[in-house]
């Protein structure tokens, strides 16, 4: 029998309590880099995607760019500090799409509509672990929607191949008002390590707007299931603001 089927069974848990409380079991989340102070004044991370660069006071990280490639963990004595949070939603283009007048339309069932503009795979596989038990969103009153007709949200992943362009924006204008896009992983945002490029484009909000980032390569389950409660008004909390208290540990590798 697998272990997983075993560990299962014997600690009972079925499905985590995340949002009412932190989970910080194994696996939850991959961690990222975080900001720190400049350590003997060397940068060597051989940073693929540019998403770590030097300032005046110290290293600065574009969570935007991050790909999760690790190679900032790995120098034992320049290494990252590294944050197991997952909390990494933020809230952008509020000012076309008033986040308190709308709330209201996002308190009962939402439906959400998923396009996959040229994933890789990665941000469509975490995307699908909602749906199954230990995340279970359907808890949390989300459910998945084939039809943009019935959609409340709009979750996109990949940097939007050519081919994807007029679909993902007939299935968007084909969503009612009021409506949130939530733009998943690196290539949604900008184009990740395929694009901008003769083939796709740089992220999402070069064709529609976007409420709603998840940065990430991929993102885990977590992190896209707090971006659909920040799309729809049922956490405050992004990543815009002061971490708020996690209960995880913040390591270094």
């Amino acid at each position: 029998m697998s272990p997983w089927a075993t560990k299962g069974m014997l600690s009972r848990v079925k499905t985590t309590h995340y949002p009412d409380r932190i989970d910080s079991s194994d696996g939850m989340t991959p961690g990222r880099p975080s900001d720190t102070a400049l350590r003997n004044n060397v940068i060597n991370f051989g940073c693929p995607t540019s998403a770590i660069e030097e300032t005046a006071s110290g290293v600065s990280v574009d969570f935007r760019r991050c790909v999760h490639c690790f190679h900032c963990a790995r120098p034992a004595d320049v290494a990252l500090p590294w944050t197991t949070d997952y909390e990494w939603a933020k809230k952008i283009n509020t000012t076309n799409s008033p986040w308190k007048e709308n709330r209201l339309a996002f308190r009962h069932s939402i439906s959400v509509l998923v396009v996959d503009s040229g994933d890789c795979g990665a941000c469509l596989s975490e995307l699908k672990q909602l749906s199954k038990p230990y995340y279970n969103f359907h808890r949390l009153g989300y459910f998945v929607t084939p039809t943009p007709r019935h959609a409340d949200v709009l979750l996109v992943v990949g940097p939007v191949t050519d081919n994807m362009r007029l679909p993902l924006l007939r299935a968007y204008e084909g969503i009612p008002e009021p409506r949130k896009v939530v733009a998943i992983g690196a290539c949604a945002l900008m184009g990740g390590v395929f694009g901008p490029s003769f083939t796709s484009s740089a992220g999402v909000a070069d064709l529609i707007p976007v409420n709603v980032e998840v940065a990430g390569c991929p993102p885990p389950p977590a992190a896209i299931l707090h971006a659909l409660n920040v799309a729809t008004g049922r956490d405050q909390h992004t990543s815009e603001f002061e971490a708020k208290p996690t209960g995880l540990d913040h390591v270094g590798q």
